[in-house]
C-alpha cells in the first residue's frame, strides 16, 4: 500500500523537475501535428486525387477483409515503433544527437497531423470518424510514449552534456544508463499494447465505419 503514495510523489516530482522539458516536447509535436494538417491544402488536386484513389484501394481491401494477418500488422506495428523509440534512445546516449530527436518528434506529429488532415479534408465528417478509428486508438498510447522517450533522451543528452562540460555537476553515468534504460524498457512494453490495438482492434471499427459510409 505504500508504494502507490510512493510512486504517485515520484512521478510528481518527475513532472515538477522536467515540466519545461515536457511543455517544450508537447508543443514541439503539436507544431508537427498542425504543419501535417497545413500541408494537406498545399498539395494540388492531382496529388490529392492520386493519394484519395490508394486510400479507397487500401479501404476497399478493408471492407473485403484483404489486409495482412493481424499477426503480421502486430509484428509490422511493434518493430516500426520500437525501431523509432529506439533510435531516440540511441541519440540520447550519442549526444550529438539532440537535434535529431526533436526532429524525429516533429516529423512524428506532421505524420499524425497529415493523416487525420488528409482523411478530413476528402471525407468530411466521415473522414473525422474513419481517423479515429483508425488513427486514435493506437495512437493514445503511442503518442504519450514517444513523448516520454522524447523527454528522457532529451534529459539524457543534456545531463551527459553537462557531465563533459561542467565538472561541478558531474553524477555517476552508470545509475544514467540503468534509469535511462529502464525507460526505454517500460515504453517498449507499452508498445506491446499499442500495437494489439492497431492489429486486433483498428481493422474491426474501420471494416464497420467503412460498410456505415458505403451504405
Amino acid at each position: 500500500m505504500r508504494r502507490q503514495p510512493l510512486l504517485k510523489s515520484a512521478l510528481a516530482s518527475h513532472m515538477r523537475e522536467h515540466a519545461s522539458i515536457y511543455l517544450f516536447i508537447i508543443v514541439l509535436f503539436l507544431m508537427g501535428v498542425i504543419f501535417g494538417a497545413v500541408v494537406v491544402n498545399s498539395l494540388n488536386f492531382s496529388q490529392k486525387q492520386d493519394l484519395y484513389y490508394y486510400l479507397m484501394q487500401f479501404f476497399g481491401q478493408v471492407s473485403k477483409g484483404n489486409l495482412a494477418s493481424a499477426y503480421d500488422m502486430f509484428q509490422q506495428s511493434y518493430f516500426h515503433n520500437l525501431k523509432y523509440v529506439g533510435l531516440m534512445w540511441v541519440l540520447g546516449i550519442s549526444i550529438i544527437g539532440l537535434p535529431i530527436i526533436l526532429i524525429l518528434l516533429f516529423l512524428k506529429g506532421i505524420v499524425i497531423g497529415f493523416t487525420v488532415g488528409f482523411l478530413v479534408n476528402q471525407m468530411g465528417w466521415q473522414g473525422f470518424v474513419l481517423s479515429f478509428v483508425s488513427v486514435m486508438p493506437q495512437n493514445f498510447i503511442i503518442i504519450p510514449a514517444f513523448i516520454i522517450m522524447g523527454v528522457a533522451s532529451v534529459t539524457f543528452s543534456l545531463k551527459m552534456v553537462r557531465n563533459q562540460f561542467m565538472k561541478r555537476t558531474h553524477e555517476p553515468i552508470f545509475p544514467m544508463i540503468m534509469r535511462y534504460a529502464l525507460v526505454m524498457v517500460i515504453i517498449s512494453v507499452s508498445l506491446l499494447a499499442s500495437a494489439s490495438l492497431e492489429a486486433y482492434v483498428s481493422p474491426v471499427f474501420m471494416k464497420q465505419v467503412i460498410q456505415m459510409v458505403n451504405n
